[in-house]
């Protein structure tokens, strides 16, 4: 019986470019500039001359959209819910 060795390796994080953000939330580049100006969005890094995004930064654009389409919610009122979301997270 033949066996064979487990070895952990450290995944790396995917890193999305702001186009490639901006496509996959359905959206275009210039309004996720817009959402890291107003401060909604961060960017994990820089590549030369590209902002790079964790994962996770797809779900919070979507947020964005659904509080925006929906909900009729400006983005003063889009920075508090966020606000008042990410503040839970840390509190669980």
């Amino acid at each position: 019986m033949p066996s064979y060795a487990i070895v952990a390796t450290a995944r790396e994080r995917q890193l999305l470019t702001l186009d490639a953000l901006a496509r996959r939330a359905g959206m275009h580049p210039a309004f996720v500039e817009q959402m890291i100006e107003f401060g909604l969005i961060v960017p994990s890094g820089r590549q030369a001359a590209n902002l790079l995004f964790e994962p996770s930064a797809l779900i919070r654009l979507r947020t964005i959209n659904r509080l925006r389409e929906s909900l009729g919610i400006n983005l003063a009122g889009i920075s508090v819910i966020l606000d008042l979301l990410d503040r839970m997270r840390r509190v669980r």
